[in-house]
């Protein structure tokens, strides 16, 4: 073959190794689509649809031989893709015979069973240490050896619990993937492709851009927004930090800080309603409510994160006399909110038509189909209506959406394996004979675990870890079963800015220019106070809208603020003024004695707050009395 013609084959190869992509993404958001319009009639095989979609473009997309990202594969990539799609369309072909079996040694696993069955769990596995990486992988090989060791004379029932049924691959987390986070991520998809990423950040710049250390609230503010349409902490911070960072840096914040800061504000977009994480559709799940309500219980704790990432700037600023951007450099709020505050109104559809009383799903392809008609209501946005952007939007979202389907399904072996063995109940025994039946014992053993987790993976799988391990067991010792879940889900989201593994540190540290070691833990010390909220709650119901009044809700509320901001000054050396050594010590003192509600910490709390504040008014006064001619 000469030279031109292999150049001609290279390139037509290409071209159609793009198109075969793009048109494995398209029907992927299609097929999810029909679904919610018009229904699925078994839950294999819409679970086994999902993951065939799903390691079709795993492995597309990430190659074995090929190894260059989007370099089209070779051969060997095509025989690997057609070994690995065998046992998912064989679930499919078969899924009558599979409903009517009888399992466990009654109806025994025929040798293709087995064939498939390994070649499915070895599938999974691989596709996803390409997509998340080694981590999560490493822990289901972990589980698996013991359920083989503990069934090493029937290694069968592993496999016919991880395979054939509802209980492992294809469970209840690969449900909650299929049913609505490939939505909702096709939904943010859609929103970031008709511009609303610029409308965040415009919006927050117009509103505290001009205000002390203006540069970090803005990053605050926008990575609060932008989590509304993404569930990734890394996502946020790709879209977030090339324009916050260098404006933070510009100001006068040192490059770690303003990773730290960048990294911890997109990391609480995983807990900000009225889009969350994908682990909240799987908490929803785990306790039977709607995702209405898990919105509902988020609410405040996710209120009192943003806080004290906003207080934590706020004060690092006061000290250091880092000002903000002039109001000359900034954009005009009114003139922001003409031109692209129609952009909000998908969100608002959502909301609206979800507490109407839809269902999620059903939302969120509501607020996906607004999207391009309403950019196309005004001329600066019109601009992205295109039918190339709207297949790009497809397949952005089904891209994105593999990480969350790979991890839900590599989880689904961890919860075969852990139910399978009744490892959940053992480890739920040991924790309460660990903590001797102490609360702040077990809670803090939960706290690390879920850290430890999130360090090497997701926030989903590292979730449905502690839901099948450890929540059992603080629940057992009297934690309301929302408290104990949010309480476990929170802690799996702050893993992402907790070193030495913090995946969205290393990126905001990666456009800061910024050493790893400074960046986590400034992000550490700028969600320190954040790091309270989940025992706020759990010690305090009322922070997530249950059990008591209104009245009460908002007087623990009001607490928590005062708390949240008294931490945050304690920790940044400043508060009304400048806080000397001693001053700090009892800002962080009353913020702590603020989480429990006991009326005699309220009320040192309160009083520690009156007192410093009157202490730092008086010393503001002398300062600027002395320095007055």
């Amino acid at each position: 073959m000469n030279t031109s013609s292999q150049a001609a084959w290279s390139w037509n190869h290409a071209s159609l190794y793009r198109v075969l992509t793009i048109m494995v993404a398209l029907a992927m958001g299609l097929y999810h689509i029909w679904v919610i319009l018009f229904g699925s009639s078994e839950a294999l095989l819409f679970r086994g649809t999902h993951v065939l979609f799903a390691v079709t473009l795993t492995l597309l997309l990430y190659t074995t031989f090929s190894r260059k990202q989007d370099e089209a594969p070779g051969i060997l990539d095509y025989a690997v893709l057609a070994i690995s799609i065998a046992p998912v369309i064989y679930v499919l072909w078969n899924q009558q015979y599979i409903d009517e079996r009888t399992p466990f040694g009654i109806d025994p696993m025929l040798p293709w069973d087995i064939i498939m069955s390994i070649i499915m769990v070895v599938v999974v596995l691989e596709a996803t240490r390409r997509v998340i990486g080694l981590a999560l992988p490493l822990t289901a090989i972990v589980f698996l050896v013991y359920g083989f060791w503990l069934f090493r004379n029937e290694p069968t029932r592993v496999l016919e619990q991880l395979y054939m049924g509802t209980e492992g691959i294809f469970g209840i987390p690969i449900s909650v993937s299929a049913t609505y986070v490939l939505i909702f991520v096709l939904f943010g998809a859609f929103m970031e492709r008709t511009g609303t990423g610029q409308l965040f950040m415009d919006f927050a710049m117009a509103l505290t851009g001009h205000t002390a250390g203006g540069p970090g609230k803005v990053a605050v503010v926008s990575s609060s927004l932008f989590g509304t349409i993404s569930g990734s902490a890394v996502a946020n911070v790709m879209v977030d930090g090339p324009i916050s960072i260098p404006l933070m840096k510009r100001s006068g914040f040192p490059a770690h800080f303003a990773a730290g800061v960048e990294a911890t504000a997109s990391t609480g977009g995983q807990i900000m309603p009225p889009i969350m994480g994908a682990a909240a559709f799987l908490l929803a799940q785990n306790l039977q409510v709607s995702y209405s309500q898990v919105i509902i219980w988020a609410l405040i704790p996710a209120i009192l994160y943003y806080v004290a990432c906003f207080c934590a700037v706020h004060f690092e600023a006061k000290r250091n006399g880092i000002h903000g951007v002039p109001r000359s450099e900034l954009p005009q709020f009114k003139i922001v909110m003409a031109e692209r505050g129609h952009l909000f109104l998908p969100i608002i559809i959502i909301l609206v038509v979800m507490y109407s009383g839809y269902s999620a799903p059903l939302a969120a392809l509501a607020g996906t189909a607004a999207c391009f008609p309403v950019a196309a209501l005004r001329k600066s946005t019109r601009v992205n209506c295109t039918l190339q952007n709207l297949i790009e939007a497809f397949y952005d979202g089904a891209k994105n959406a593999l990480g969350v389907a790979l991890a839900c399904a590599c989880a689904g072996i961890v919860i075969g394996v852990v139910t399978q063995t009744n490892l959940g109940i053992i480890f739920t025994q040991y924790v309460t004979h660990i903590s001797q039946n102490t609360l702040l014992l077990a809670l803090v053993l939960t706290m690390v675990a879920a850290i430890v987790l999130g360090m090497g993976m997701p926030t989903t799988p590292a979730y449905i870890i502690l839901t099948a391990l450890l929540i059992p067991a603080i629940i057992k010792l009297g934690v309301d079963e929302p408290a104990a879940h949010m309480f476990a889900f929170y802690f799996a989201v702050l893993s992402a800015i907790t070193p030495p593994v913090a995946l969205a540190v290393f990126a905001a540290a990666g456009i800061a220019k910024a050493d790893l070691w400074k960046s986590g833990m400034a992000a550490v010390k700028v969600g320190a106070a954040g790091f309270i909220v989940p025992f706020m709650f759990v010690y305090e119901p009322a922070l997530l809208m249950i059990h008591d009044s209104w009245g009460w809700i908002l007087w623990r509320f009001v607490l928590a603020l005062v708390g949240i901001a008294m931490l945050s000054g304690g920790l940044h050396g400043y508060f009304v003024d400048r806080a000397s050594t001693w001053q700090r010590i009892v800002l962080v003192a009353a913020g702590f004695a603020l989480v429990a509600p006991n009326l005699w910490a309220d009320l040192f709390g309160i009083g520690a707050a009156t007192f410093i504040i009157v202490i730092q008014w008086l010393q503001r006064k002398r300062v600027a009395a002395t320095a007055r001619p």
